[in-house]
């Protein structure tokens, strides 16, 4: 049956619409689908990501010359968030935001319940584009590394928490209504169009480590989905991560799938933990069958 409320919209997409196999909050879920069916995903974006492509991997090799390294976060950040708030959709916007806040939360599980006292929480949860000046992608990244790096090995037990055995004091539900990304004729670029232009920026205003580890650190995905996996007895969740094994270092090949994937798992992650803080479901459902977000 055709969905009425976007009948142009194809088979595919109009079954993407309703599928709930994986987890993703349902406002994710909306934003990516009006996102995809922007027309600069399907004419724009392919000549950009191989285009760009051949130039950012000219950067990563002129960068990894031994030659004398320099860094502007600060030009960086005053660039995207100038960019986004003129040249990309809203819904892209959106789900930037998103991404800061849901990675922010499931890192702040692992605080919470990763049994090592001290760990300071992650606070970056921008609402605004402008606060992503001090909410910044670095900063992002860093958090993610102090976070990992202070755990360390986490739990000595291997045993899962029971349900009300979890902490959530640092978990911050996310409520669309609290987001705000003004509009304008102008924001027509897509998500992935927006990132294949900002890749090669990043790579130029980075050092070569700062860059190399970002670019490696999608695949923490793996060992945070183990560690949460562990904690609420749920040993199907690795298999949500698309980016493995954080010991094989990567270059810039493939990046732009990599970093969708990373934003897609960090969406699955939140609504897998967000369904199990309110009580939804029992700590490990994701293979009986039954829907589990709506």
């Amino acid at each position: 049956m055709a969905d009425s409320r976007h009948p142009t919209r194809s088979p595919f997409l109009q079954a993407l619409a309703v599928d709930e196999s994986l987890p993703l909050d349902p406002a994710a879920r909306q934003l990516w689908l009006a996102d995809l069916e922007r027309p600069s995903r399907w004419w724009l974006q392919p000549p950009l990501q191989a285009l760009l492509g051949v130039l950012l991997h000219l950067i990563w090799f002129v960068k990894r010359l031994p030659l004398p390294q320099f860094r502007a976060h600060g030009l960086l950040q005053r660039w995207i968030c100038a960019f986004c708030a003129r040249f990309v959709s809203p819904e892209a916007n959106l789900l930037i935001l998103r991404h800061f806040a849901t990675e922010s939360n499931v890192l702040n599980f692992l605080v919470d319940n990763g049994g090592v006292e001290g760990v300071e929480a992650v606070t970056l949860y921008p609402r605004r584009l402008p606060e992503m000046l001090e909410a910044s992608f670095v900063e992002h990244d860093q958090a993610l590394f102090r976070a990992m790096r202070e755990l360390g090995g986490g739990r000595p037990s291997e045993a899962a928490l029971a349900p009300d055995e979890l902490r959530w004091e640092h978990w911050r539900p996310i409520e669309m209504a609290d987001f705000a990304v003004p509009r304008r004729r102008t924001q027509v670029l897509d998500f992935e169009s927006a990132h294949a232009l900002f890749m090669c920026l990043f790579c130029l205003l980075l050092t070569r480590e700062e860059y190399r580890d970002a670019i490696n650190g999608f695949s923490l995905d793996h060992a945070i989905a183990i560690r949460i996996g562990r904690l609420i007895g749920d040993p199907t969740l690795p298999e949500l991560a698309y980016n493995k094994y954080p010991h094989y270092l990567v270059g810039p090949g493939n990046l732009g799938q990599r970093f969708l994937m990373h934003g897609f798992f960090t969406e699955y992650l939140y609504a897998r933990l967000e369904r199990l803080r309110s009580g939804a479901c029992p700590p490990s459902n994701l293979d009986d069958g039954r829907p589990h977000f709506s």
